[in-house]
């Protein structure tokens, strides 16, 4: 275990890198994300909720059990490492992530990207300490992923089209409702029912009129 409580962001994620443990409880009971947060210390808070370690996402460039080949190919891993450790998580960032890096903005490259992303949702939720944070920005990630994919298939501007439908704004009032239906839509696809998240962001989301 380690304390955040320096509010250090640098030193904190080289802890993280370095292997600290995030998940053990110091003598009062706390984990390092709470202590941070007792202390008011939300950016280092940020930084140990969203650290995925990329040793975590290596595993699935080797193949497992009977696979002959790797879920993920070696040369899409770091870029979905950037992706999976960013801390901005609005849509039109991930969309732009994607158009940046040549070797993700293909169709077959984010359709292994996605199917990785939600065998990681799935481990996060049935894993001992269980994860929903994690679990529902993986899950998160990977609707966008599909989105993106059905704009690269079926649009002549493609990601472009994405990113300017995630941008436009309603005349009446510049509302984006495309990206808040994204949103939306990406909440209710998750697919574990009981997760305590979930039934959090439903509850505070479905009196909201768009």
């Amino acid at each position: 275990i380690f304390s955040p409580n320096s509010g250090n962001k640098e030193i904190t994620w080289m802890m993280l890198e370095a292997g600290a443990e995030t998940d053990v409880v110091n003598s009062v009971g706390r984990t390092a994300a709470q202590m941070a947060a007792f202390v008011g210390q939300h950016d280092c808070v940020t930084i140990i909720n969203n650290f995925f370690p990329r040793e975590r996402l290596d595993y699935y460039t080797k193949p497992q059990g009977l696979d002959k080949e790797p879920k993920l190919p070696v040369k899409l891993a770091g870029p979905l490492h950037k992706i999976i450790t960013t801390t901005n998580m609005h849509p039109v960032k991930i969309a732009l992530l994607v158009k940046e890096n040549p070797l993700l903005a293909e169709v077959e490259a984010l359709q292994k990207c996605y199917r990785v992303l939600d065998l990681i949702c799935e481990k996060c939720m049935k894993q001992k300490d269980m994860n929903e944070v994690l679990a529902m920005k993986m899950h998160y990630i990977s609707c966008i992923f599909q989105k993106c994919i059905t704009f690269l298939k079926e649009r002549e501007d493609k990601l472009d089209g994405f990113i300017k439908s995630l941008l436009k704004g309603r005349d009446k009032d510049g509302f984006p409702v495309y990206q808040e239906k994204l949103i939306r839509e990406s909440i209710r696809k998750f697919p574990y029912c009981e997760a305590t998240l979930l039934q959090q962001l439903v509850r505070s989301i479905a009196p909201v009129e768009i």
